[in-house]
């Protein structure tokens, strides 16, 4: 299937990872737990600065939509196929992200800050766990004007598919529902991603009407079973959550897909008041290096798979093949051309 330019595009956070490998002490130094999200406090302002200067670092251009978007070009393999929206700072972090991006095949088109300086997200690895703490600066400062000028208007009415993670939820909740109801109007899909469980403890609100718009959710076990209790449900098991996400209100003429993943156990799929389990093939552990960016990994082969016309089922086999590949190296990077076949 030929997939046309333009036809996906991500609007998010983007933010420059840096990543290290760390040690228990450090972890409790600044009070992270592993296999979480957060967003920096004052707290944990040294904590980048001390990475730097004491860890072995890689910077790797990330930010949760910006990885999901360059996988899901990487999976196409069709030049000018993505874009992504995002805000960072006029400084040397946000041209090594559009360069990053870029020689990734995603066209981005950000706004360029004056005064903050491009976000960063310290990576914490332990035991090939990880952790995110973000400090987002200038992504904090997107402006849905942004969006309503003339050459970025383009962008999202060619997209035929449009993601976002609920980390921008926090930023400009305003562009997310618009973008999403603009979706709904013309017919369009819409995606968006739980993306941590302080979004659904902390941002209940706007992550609720973000639903409202969509055709697709994505989430972990962890933040389908904070959405669980946040809302209030008896059964806050995985299977349940999905089947509830499900069923909640849309604006959209099409039934709403929830995908839950769990790791190295079945993908939990919920559908017009159906439940079903995709498993996951077995990844030898001597062959995983580090799980950073592959939750986003899953969820760009997901949408590349769902772009060229595939069923669920093709589309979760292409979110392992591509979660698997991140899987296997440290950060969200990849080279060469993908093996998997749609």
């Amino acid at each position: 299937m030929s997939v046309a330019e333009n036809v996906l595009l991500g609007m998010g956070n983007p933010l420059l990872d840096i990543s290290a490998d760390v040690e228990n002490d450090f972890l409790e130094k600044y009070d992270v737990k592993l296999n979480n999200a957060i967003l920096a406090e004052e707290k944990h302002q040294p904590m980048y600065s001390e990475l730097v200067k004491d860890f072995k670092v890689q910077y790797i251009a990330g930010g949760a939509t910006q990885n999901s978007i360059r996988v899901a070009q990487w999976m196409l393999q069709t030049p000018k196929a993505t874009n992504f929206i995002g805000c960072v700072g006029k400084d040397d972090f946000g041209a090594q992200l559009k360069k990053s991006a870029e020689a990734d095949g995603v066209t981005v088109h950000y706004l360029e800050d004056e005064k903050e300086q491009t976000g960063t997200c310290a990576v914490l690895i332990k035991d090939k766990e990880r952790s995110l703490v973000a400090n987002l600066a200038a992504a904090n400062k997107y402006q849905k004007a942004h969006m309503d000028t003339e050459p970025i208007k383009k962008v999202w009415e060619a997209a035929q598919y449009v993601y976002i993670a609920g980390f921008f939820l926090t930023v400009s909740p305003e562009s997310a529902h618009a973008i999403g109801a603009h979706c709904c109007e013309k017919g369009k899909t819409f995606a968006m991603n739980l993306s941590a469980p302080f979004i659904c403890q902390f941002f209940k609100d706007p992550l609720l009407t973000g639903i409202s718009y969509c055709d697709y959710v994505f989430g972990n076990e962890s933040e389908a079973e904070a959405f669980g209790k946040t809302m209030g449900y008896e059964d806050c098991s995985v299977a349940n959550v999905a089947l509830e996400i499900s069923k909640l209100e849309t604006k959209s003429k099409k039934p709403r897909t929830v995908v839950i993943t769990q790791g190295a156990s079945p993908t939990v799929v919920a559908c017009e008041g159906k439940v079903t389990e995709f498993p996951v093939p077995k990844l030898d552990a001597d062959k995983i290096v580090d799980a950073n960016g592959a939750g986003d990994a899953f969820v760009g082969g997901f949408l590349a798979a769902l772009i060229n016309g595939k069923d669920i089922s093709a589309c979760c086999d292409a979110g392992n093949y591509s979660a698997s590949v991140i899987l296997g190296v440290s950060g969200c990077v990849f080279s060469g051309t993908p093996t998997h076949k749609f």
